[in-house]
């Protein structure tokens, strides 16, 4: 019976003891290679990074149209501001990126907003009609195409943020009518 107890004690000390190493992260020779390890990426996150690179596609067909019809400034600027904060305010926390042409132009910088500095990213900028109100129809097309992918992202988002999706959406919308019927 004393041998029988022995024995169990002994699988007991070993289970504990792969118990305490698997808990443990079963170490390997390599200092550190266990906290190395690159961190999951959040599903939030990658929703997140879905949104800001919609906007920022957005924001980049509009520093487009500006670069192609400089007269359209006064009109196009302030939206293009929006979707710039729309591309800040989307992005993950630690993700912000930054727009590849010059910062928002305020109304006084509608020339710096005609001319863009040379992006340096890799993705070309969108072809742009050579009729200015054609160039304003396809961007409220996009507005509206974003503001369409925006709304179908709100089935798998967080509250807080599927809130601020749907303000982003309501916005995108504004732009749209602003676009097509309003200020003609």
């Amino acid at each position: 019976m004393e041998r029988t107890g022995t024995t169990r004690r002994r699988a007991l000390i070993g289970a504990g003891a792969a118990v305490t190493a698997a808990l443990s992260g079963c170490s390997s020779d390599e200092p550190g290679a266990r906290r190395d390890a690159p961190p999951s990426v959040s599903a939030e996150t990658l929703l997140r990074r879905r949104s800001a690179a919609l906007s920022s596609a957005l924001l980049g067909r509009y520093d487009a149209v500006l670069a192609a019809h400089p007269g359209l400034a006064p009109r196009l600027a302030p939206l293009r501001a929006q979707v710039a904060l729309h591309v800040e305010a989307l992005s993950p926390t630690g993700d912000r990126p930054r727009p590849a042409s010059s910062p928002s132009p305020s109304p006084s910088s509608a020339g710096a907003a005609a001319s863009p500095s040379p992006s340096s990213s890799a993705s070309p900028s969108p072809a742009v009609p050579a009729d200015a109100g054609a160039a304003v129809r396809e961007l409220a097309s996009a507005e509206r195409s974003t503001a369409a992918a925006h709304t179908a992202a709100l089935t798998g988002a967080p509250p807080e943020y599927a809130r601020l999706l749907a303000s982003v959406t309501a916005a995108g919308a504004v732009h749209v009518y602003l676009l097509t019927k309003g200020s003609r």
